[in-house]
């Protein structure tokens, strides 16, 4: 008798998870034959159970990964010198904890930022904030909001993140604004949050790549040196399997 107004007020303090595991108790007859602790610890399960997918949700939302991955679907058969059992101690996350760094390197096409977006979305699972950007794009915007105000509150939310991508480091010459932009961004973020790093350009040629000697040694004094390091090697896999699609198109049609 008290069934639907419990299910309103339940609405009302948004208690959700609880809603949908009360309506499925009132699905099952069997769940008569539980107590009331155990169905009430089951309502409170789900609870809990609705808000931390819906925080992952926001975290998943709010990284905006640019690939759907995670560290569980990594293929080890691929050859480009992945070694597996240290890709599975970053997927723990002991790293962040540290506050440490993570260099991905390696020609294009071998996945460097599948992998570092399946440590990103490992990272929001482990209740962690993450932000993927396109170092080109960020250095753009960075500069946009120089001129409308925003540009300390952006510099402000790059360092709070937990795990910042940093994805196609080295693919476009700098500017001077945008070393030092660059630095800003480093050094707030030094001993206090972690970084994954992208590239195409081996970490030897990043010195050359920023340009002046003076920020580019502040920089890499802060990034390289508590980094752990993904260098990656091998054809594209996008042309690997492209070139599979071919074969199997032709054997289709023969």
């Amino acid at each position: 008798m008290l069934s639907h107004p419990t299910v309103d007020r339940l609405r009302e303090l948004g208690l959700i998870g609880m809603v949908h595991a009360l309506e499925e108790q009132r699905r099952q007859p069997d769940s008569n034959d539980l107590g009331f602790d155990d169905r009430l610890a089951m309502l409170v399960d789900r609870e809990v159970l609705e808000r931390d997918n819906k925080r992952l949700k926001a975290r998943l939302r709010f990284a905006g990964l640019r690939q759907v991955a995670a560290p569980e679907d990594v293929d080890y058969r691929a050859h480009r010198g992945l070694d597996r059992a240290m890709f599975q101690r970053l997927a723990q996350g002991e790293w962040i904890e540290r506050q440490q760094n993570l260099l991905i390197t390696g020609p294009t096409g071998v996945g460097k930022t599948w992998l570092a977006c399946a440590l990103g979305q490992r990272a929001c699972r482990d209740n962690r904030s993450v932000l993927y950007q396109r170092v080109p794009r960020m250095l753009e915007g960075l500069g946009l909001a120089r001129g409308d105000g925003r540009y300390a509150r952006m510099l402000k939310s790059l360092a709070r993140v937990q795990v910042l991508i940093l994805d196609d480091w080295g693919l476009t010459p700098l500017t001077a604004e945008q070393r030092r932009d660059l630095l800003e961004i480093i050094d707030d973020r030094h001993g206090r949050t972690s970084t994954i790093v992208t590239s195409q350009l081996p970490v030897d040629n990043w010195h050359a790549h920023i340009g002046d000697p003076t920020i580019a040694d502040a920089v890499l004094d802060r990034l390289v040196h508590s980094a752990h390091r993904l260098e990656l090697r091998g054809e594209s896999l996008r042309k690997l399997r492209a070139a599979k699609n071919v074969k199997l198109d032709e054997a289709t049609a023969n």
